[in-house]
């Protein structure tokens, strides 16, 4: 059972059901856990935000998170939302296949979870660089980007 934080009214923008991963749009490892999110999820079932857009800012002030200087991943659906290692977690039980499997590994204790994701989460642009801009989704991966409704 993954550990959520819950909030009181259901998160802005999104469907009923429907699951947001809000990631850093100009850091290049984000770039491609997001790529790979579309990858695997071949149902379609995963949403995606960056948190430099509108959607992702909006999203962002719904949870009580810093809107301006967000240095982690974050998963939103209904009325709970996962940072960190429990958001990852939360991402692999949604993929098909043997991805769900990657949740053993939630038997090391959260705090060293989090310290060891924290680690990689401050030294990601010097580890695996950055981009100037966000990377704009290709055409075949625009339909899985959250879009403010009109």
């Amino acid at each position: 059972m993954t550990t959520s934080l819950l909030r009181s009214t259901p998160a802005p923008l999104l469907a009923e059901g429907e699951t947001v991963v809000l990631f850093d749009g100009v850091c290049k490892l984000c770039n491609g856990w997001a790529k790979f999110v579309i990858r695997h999820d071949r149902s379609q079932r995963i949403r995606l935000a960056t948190v430099q857009s509108a959607e992702g800012k909006a999203l962002l002030a719904w949870a009580g998170l810093p809107v301006d200087a967000f240095d982690t991943m974050a998963v939103i659906r209904g009325q709970h939302y996962w940072v960190r290692s429990e958001a990852f977690f939360e991402v692999v039980r949604r993929l098909p296949g043997a991805w769900p499997a990657l949740r053993l590994l939630r038997v090391c204790p959260r705090p060293l979870r989090d310290w060891l994701y924290d680690r990689i989460a401050l030294n990601r642009y010097r580890l695996f660089g950055r981009y100037d801009t966000c990377q704009l989704p290709t055409p075949d991966h625009q339909r899985r980007f959250l879009k403010a409704l009109p």
